[in-house]
Order: C-alpha cells, then structure tokens, then sequence
C-alpha cells in the first residue's frame, strides 16, 4: 500500500440549497453524510413531483441566480440550520421565513416548496444535450437521488485545480471556473504535471488534516450544470464538450466517508493505494 503526499486543501465549498450557489467556507465538519450544511435543503416542484435541479435547465436554470449562505457560523453539533438565499433581484428571505414558500415562487415564475428532509424516493429530471460521448443526448432521464440525501450520488466531491488548468488549455476561450463544477473540495496538487491526475486515484482512499479519510469511489462523469450561466460566468456548451473529448466526460472525484473530522484550507491531503 503507497502512501504518497499529494497535495493541500486549496478551498472548501458547500451549497446549502441544492443547485443554488454555494459559499466557500475556510473551516468545515466533515460528518458521515459529507460536508455539513452541504445540500441540507432542496426546492420541491408539486407539479412534477420531483426536486428542482439545474440538471433540467429548460425548467430550473434560474436556480443559479439564487445563492444560499449559512446565516451564521455553524458547525455540528450546533443545531443552527438558518440559511439566507439572496434572490436573482438582490433581496434576501430567510429559510425559516413564513414567506419561503412564496417569495421563492415567485422569484422562480412557479409553485414551489423548499424542503429540508427528502421524500422517500425522491428524484430529479437530467436533460443531456446533444454532446458525443454522454451517455444520453437530447433527452432527459430520471436520476434516483441516495436514499434521505438530496445529493446526485456521493456525498463529497473534489476536483484538482490542475484538472481545470488542463480544461483551461485545451480549449483557451472557455471559462474553467471552480463554480462551474461545483466542488466541495477543490485540490491543490503538490506535482501538477499529470493530465487528470485525479483520473488514477479511484479505488484508494484520501487522508485529509488530522482525521478524515475519503474513500475515492469513481470518477466524477460532468453534465450540463457545467455549462451554464452562472454569476460573471457565460452559458458554453463547449465545456462539457471539451471534458468529453478528452477525458470521457470525467473531471474529478467521487468519495464517501470513512473516518468524520474537520478539515480547512491548507490541510495536507495524502493517497493511500495499491501499487
């Protein structure tokens, strides 16, 4: 079993409401569910009986001019779960406002519900452009989230700042900017050379700080969440495109928790794998 350095924290991230904009934080618990706050409310679409996520952009789009923050530092066992969602218009609402209901309603142009524990089976809509090499093109399809997670799949998800330096030079015009792929981690390499480095770590099981152990359980496959407008950021189908033609769709890491603590910026982060 090697035991090899490979890197620091460069920054942590966590998104309190699903496929709103998340925060960057410089300290986080990490628990058995993930990072905590990480996705710990979704918005509920009554019509289609599904959670609203920007994976179906002709619908939620509009999610990524929300942006959600703690309203206080808050780490567990703190029960504190307040969280302020600024609206597209710069206004703010509270989630334990009476009026969350509503005020996001309307912001949305349509009937939703924020919710803070998840419908038992609950899923989303994805829709898949029309890029080679995704597993679906011009249609959507509906993902089945972890049971009570309002996750995709895994409950922490990093990517290396070398990934996106690599993205960044095949295709100079783009915008490779972390939020596009929303990370909880976000890597600083110690030897950044590799082309997706990242790529060869599945299968071991990452050291972070003092305490905690990830367990790197696939590659991360992108969507189109990556291409859309967002912040300073332009819609670019081209880079989902380009991910998929060099790198199988793949930029980043999905791991699960083996070993809870707490982690910060500038953590050492070493990989234990079979050789």
């Amino acid at each position: 079993m090697a035991h090899l350095k490979v890197g620091t924290v460069h920054s942590l991230w966590r998104y309190p409401v699903k496929s709103m904009l998340g925060e960057a934080i410089p300290v986080s618990a990490i628990t058995a569910q993930g990072v905590w706050g990480d996705r710990l409310y979704a918005l509920w679409d009554p019509e289609r009986q599904r959670v609203a996520s920007a994976k179906n952009p002709k619908k939620w789009a509009k999610l990524l001019n929300f942006q959600a923050k703690f309203s206080e530092t808050v780490t567990p066992p703190n029960p504190a779960t307040t969280v302020t969602i600024t609206l597209p218009d710069g206004q703010m609402v509270n989630t334990d406002s009476p009026e969350i209901h509503t005020r996001l309603s309307q912001a949305l142009g349509c009937s939703v519900e924020l919710l803070s524990s998840v419908p038992k089976g609950a899923s989303l809509d994805q829709y898949w452009p029309d890029v080679e090499g995704t597993a679906h093109q011009e249609t959507i399809t509906q993902l089945y989230m972890p049971p009570q997670t309002f996750f995709d799949s895994c409950s922490i998800h990093l990517i290396t700042t070398a990934t996106l330096a690599r993205l960044q030079t095949l295709y100079p015009e783009g915008q490779f900017h972390v939020s596009r792929f929303r990370p909880n981690i976000l890597i600083e390499p110690l030897f950044p050379t590799a082309d997706f480095l990242e790529n060869d770590w599945v299968g071991g099981i990452l050291s972070i700080g003092e305490s905690v152990k990830l367990s790197i359980d696939t590659a991360c496959p992108r969507c189109v969440v990556t291409t859309l407008a967002q912040s300073d950021l332009p819609q670019d189908i081209n880079i989902l495109k380009t991910t998929a033609r060099y790198n199988q769709v793949i930029a980043g890491i999905r791991t699960s928790v083996l070993e809870a603590g707490t982690i910060q910026q500038g953590d050492p982060i070493w990989l234990e794998k079979s050789v």
